[in-house]
């Protein structure tokens, strides 16, 4: 009996969005749409809402206010979304390991040749039997993407992957960014870096106070932003 494919997760729809803890407003009124394509790159200062808006796309946190959809669906279970944290927890296990029980976990097949494929593709072939917490830093991030596209994700949602990186290890990552995004994986990340945003960025969306500020191809975005935030924070002012 061959298994059906899970519907697709895209687009992704955001209707006047907000999510409130108490009286304070982590994601204030924001409507976004999220296409395939090139990938989507979140900027704005700490405290923005960057990662509650990377929450709320996964389906981990549900808006206060609003609609949401995946595909048109408001009922969609994360079949093909994944996500990964600024700070991924490694498994007590070799690196192949924590492969494998992302594979199991998303009910797909542990055959050793997609393990080897995914580790591959993130560039730790030859690590397999290495333990996961002695990875370095940015050997432990790719390692946690290996992880996130076992679940052949058709979105792939990125909280600030590079933020305690060096340049070798972020320049790393945005390869295996663009490497996935060829593939046709939609990407959304956040990212404290405006050069990282120009690099792989499709479009690019400003949150400043969890309002979404300006959202718009990422050249244009860059070449003539139209919101008076958007000029400061591209010169490298603080937003405040």
């Amino acid at each position: 009996m061959s298994m059906r494919a899970p519907p697709s997760e895209l687009p992704v729809q955001l209707d006047d969005v907000s999510v409130r803890v108490g009286p304070l407003a982590l994601i204030d009124g924001v409507s976004m749409h999220i296409s395939p394509g090139a990938p989507t790159v979140l900027i704005g200062p700490n405290g923005a809402g960057k990662t509650t808006l990377l929450r709320v796309v996964m389906g981990l946190i549900a808006p206060s206010q609003g609609r949401m959809t995946w595909a048109g669906r408001e009922q969609a279970p994360p079949e093909r979304r994944a996500i990964v944290f600024q700070r991924p927890v490694m498994l007590r296990r070799s690196t192949a390991a924590n492969v494998r029980f992302g594979l199991a976990k998303a009910g797909r097949a542990q055959r050793h040749e997609r393990v080897a494929e995914l580790l591959d593709l993130v560039g730790l072939s030859g690590l397999e039997r290495r333990p996961a917490r002695r990875l370095s830093g940015g050997e432990q991030q790719r390692l946690a993407l290996a992880r996130a596209l076992a679940r052949d994700p058709d979105l792939l949602l990125l909280d600030e992957p590079t933020a305690s990186l060096d340049p070798a290890a972020t320049k790393a990552i945005e390869d295996i960014v663009r490497a996935v995004s060829a593939r046709g994986v939609k990407v959304v990340m956040s990212t404290h870096d405006l050069g990282q945003a120009r690099r792989v960025g499709g479009d690019v969306a400003l949150l400043h106070r969890g309002r979404l500020i300006e959202h718009g191809d990422a050249a244009e975005f860059f070449a003539s932003p139209q919101a008076e935030e958007t000029k400061r924070f591209i010169a490298g002012e603080l937003l405040v």
